[in-house]
């Protein structure tokens, strides 16, 4: 199966890419950034409907958007312009084309803060910046084109993904930097949150089953690791695996807003029964895949 990616040049969209490419699949990558295979906007309707139209695939794995919450915060435009607009240009293409499948990756932030967990994939939407609204509007234009054009659609609802390739100022790769230097690590609100933190490889797995399965068709789904960690929990993993003397220094929260923990963590069951999902990779095989690549690059 020939898979167009959208995005491929993220941190994400590198380990689709790869995992893909060594399951099987012919791997197409998009991105505005140099590196890929075909470079351009997906905002852009004329390299949507032109360049992109003119390649061969059977199927689009969409990933290309604005992820950063604070640069969708202080630019909200630009947010619902890439996130919006571009699933939309990648849906009509998805739908001239008559491809097989269309991956929409959306993500846990739809839920908001939720009330009880595990999370299932009929909970209630509950966005609450413009990065979680983007995602609410992108779901409804995916099922809109399924439901009107025929196009075959599956989502997913990613928590916590993490691995090589990740933005050094995110949770782990600063937690394995700072390990690694045996400097203090800073954990606001006592690193009491918690969240189910997965390895792209294992996400990229599950986009590799939606392509294969048709019963994604149609269907959301929920993705998380297979265990439920605090972030203090994870700092700690992460100071056993390197052989760390980090201090972990609790913290205050950084807002009255979020003195409250965040405990969000996905049901899987979903994933299992209908695509027979099993992880490709443990938690701490994970950690330690990121780490051994944090040593390389530094």
């Amino acid at each position: 199966m020939k898979v167009l990616v959208t995005g491929s040049q993220g941190f994400v969209g590198r380990h689709v890419m790869s995992y893909l490419s060594g399951h099987g699949f012919e791997a197409i990558g998009t991105d505005v950034s140099a590196g890929a295979d075909v470079v351009g906007s997906m905002v852009d309707a004329s390299f949507v409907n032109d360049k992109l139209a003119r390649l061969d695939f059977d199927a689009i794995v969409h990933l290309a958007g604005i992820a950063d919450l604070k640069k969708t915060m202080a630019d909200p435009y630009s947010c619902f312009q890439v996130n919006c607009f571009g699933t939309l240009n990648a849906l009509e293409l998805a739908s001239k084309k008559g491809v097989k499948r269309f991956h929409y990756a959306s993500s846990a932030n739809v839920y908001g803060a939720p009330r009880k967990n595990p999370v299932t994939e009929d909970f209630p939407m509950d966005p609450r910046v413009p990065y979680d609204y983007s995602k609410v509007v992108g779901e409804n234009l995916a099922m809109s084109y399924f439901k009107t054009r025929g196009v075959p659609v599956a989502m997913t609802r990613a928590w916590l993904l993490f691995g090589e390739y990740d933005h050094p100022s995110r949770a782990l790769p600063l937690f394995i930097r700072k390990c690694l230097k045996n400097e203090p690590i800073g954990l606001f609100n006592s690193g009491r949150d918690v969240t189910a933190p997965a390895h792209s490889a294992n996400f990229a797995k599950l986009i590799a089953k939606i392509l294969e399965k048709d019963a994604a068709v149609g269907q959301a789904f929920n993705f998380g690791g297979a265990e439920t960690v605090s972030i203090r929990d994870l700092a700690e993993r992460v100071k056993r695996l390197t052989n760390s003397n980090s201090e972990l220094q609790m913290l205050p929260p950084r807002s009255p807003a979020e003195a409250e923990p965040q405990v969000s963590y996905p049901s899987t069951e979903k994933m299992r029964k209908l695509l027979g999902y099993e992880y490709e990779l443990s938690l701490d095989d994970g950690v330690r895949r990121t780490i051994d690549w944090i040593k390389k690059v530094g």
